[in-house]
């Protein structure tokens, strides 16, 4: 989940060059196995999720399965309260990208998507996972979105290599979604993740020249993926709630999300059942 507004490269530049960043921070194996666990709760609060999404079920009874869900693994959710944000998950629907907040009135239809985003705190780590989801039969266009958000995040998963740089991830996300057409958003990203939702480094979805893009991953690393892509624009606009962020020109959205930890062996993705 990414909950700040990127600001622009320049600035980003300008803060890098007159401040200390952040080091990201390395996890030990221990630490792992309690993120991997955090990450299979994750996983079973996406499962519950998925087989309750229907034509007519209000994104306030997703959040309440969400909650009773991650009880029963003795987790609870790490987006409640933070900076404010009012709920369990974020439910973001159609042209919403991302921190759509659930409300009864809210009532899934006939050919929506939705983006659902799962945070779990559990024995202090952070698991962290977002699935986009039919509502019953959905157009092509929208099952096109589906499919390229969600290779393009096994894409950039691909690249997640010990000895390579952020950047080759970022740079593989946006290379997959344009061939096809789409783009991704500039003004939220992924992040590193582990005590705390939102660690060093930031993970762009495209090839920027962002300090943190030069980050080299390391075993011990732990990163959330998230390519958030628009049939559109790739431009955003926040709603007077201050939370719920859409497409600029209501094009509809998707977001994918996995945490994922740099190892020897490979990339390993936390937030698998």
């Amino acid at each position: 989940m990414n909950m700040f507004r990127r600001r622009n490269d320049r600035a980003v530049r300008r803060q890098a060059s007159t401040t200390q960043r952040p080091e990201p921070q390395l996890k030990s194996p221990r630490e792992i196995q309690i993120m991997r666990e955090a990450g299979r709760i994750v996983a079973r609060v996406h499962a519950v999720l998925r087989e309750a999404i229907r034509p007519g079920v209000s994104t306030w009874e997703l959040d309440q399965l969400a909650v009773e869900t991650m009880s029963r693994y003795n987790a609870t959710s790490c987006f409640l309260g933070y900076r404010g944000f009012p709920a369990n998950i974020c439910a973001s629907i159609n042209e919403e990208l991302v921190h759509g907040i659930p409300k009864k009135d809210r009532i899934l239809k006939e050919g929506d998507i939705i983006s659902i985003d799962v945070g779990v705190r559990y024995r202090g780590f952070i698991g962290d996972s977002a699935w986009t989801y039919a509502v019953g039969a959905i157009s092509p266009a929208a099952q096109e979105l589906m499919r390229v958000t969600e290779e393009s995040l096994y894409q950039g998963i691909a690249q997640a290599q010990a000895g390579r740089r952020v950047v080759d991830v970022s740079r593989a996300v946006q290379r997959y979604v344009e061939s096809h057409r789409m783009n991704v958003v500039r003004e939220y990203t992924g992040h590193g993740v582990g005590r705390q939702m939102h660690e060093a480094p930031q993970v762009l979805n495209y090839e920027s020249d962002d300090p943190d893009g030069q980050t080299i991953l390391r075993p011990g690393l732990v990163v959330a993926i998230e390519p958030m892509v628009q049939l559109g624009t790739w431009q955003t606009r926040t709603l007077k709630d201050k939370w719920t962020v859409i497409s600029k020109d209501h094009s509809l959205t998707a977001h994918f999300e996995h945490t994922i930890a740099i190892t020897n062996n490979g990339p390993e993705i936390l937030t698998l059942p």
